[in-house]
């Protein structure tokens, strides 16, 4: 019996199962949402969670080195303590949702995905934070309009120039270069 049990294993050393929950923290706070399966997402959702509620003391030196201990990048940590955790600043709890997504075609493993719950609002708010105008496109040129210039100026650029015609350095050098046939029969070629 399991009484009392926490955690999966996973198939996975204990070392084995800290590399990957670090891996994934660390996709996941990159791009606040990772495609996984579920065993792994239901163990990972509650090591999150913590390292947000974590990020919500900005002004403390230990949280920081705590968060620090469980992702080993100093970008990501900035990135939970500047950006993640002062959006979740009035929320208790429950920074994160699994969407089930079905059976892997490989395997038949049930997928989910693991993501932040304001994902969604932020996602629409970047489109608008970008004010980029988009690229002018050059107008099309109809057969009937000032194509004639066009086609004049690439049968300009087709055209040999009088050495090519007449056999200048390339004949030349192909002369000099003598026979490229090799001979087979057993003579000597004379």
């Amino acid at each position: 019996m399991r009484h009392a049990v926490r955690g999966r294993k996973l198939g996975r050393t204990s070392a084995h199962r800290e590399a990957l929950f670090r891996n994934q923290l660390q996709s996941l706070f990159d791009n606040e949402r990772i495609i996984t399966t579920l065993p792994k997402a239901k163990e990972l959702r509650p090591l999150a969670e913590k390292i947000i509620t974590h990020g919500k003391q900005a002004d403390s030196v230990p949280a920081r080195r705590w968060v620090l201990s469980r992702v080993l990048s100093r970008d990501v940590v900035k990135k939970v303590f500047d950006e993640i955790s002062p959006r979740f600043k009035e929320r208790p709890g429950g920074y994160l949702r699994i969407v089930k997504l079905g059976p892997r075609l490989g395997d038949g493993a049930e997928m989910a995905v693991l993501e932040m719950v304001d994902r969604d609002e932020v996602k629409a708010a970047k489109p608008e934070a970008k004010d980029a105008t988009p690229k002018e496109k050059k107008p099309r040129v109809k057969k009937g309009e000032g194509g004639d210039e066009v086609k004049a100026a690439k049968k300009e650029a087709k055209k040999p120039s009088r050495a090519d015609a007449k056999g200048g350095d390339t004949m030349k050098a192909k002369k000099d270069a003598g026979p490229t046939k090799k001979t087979t029969s057993p003579r000597k070629a004379v």
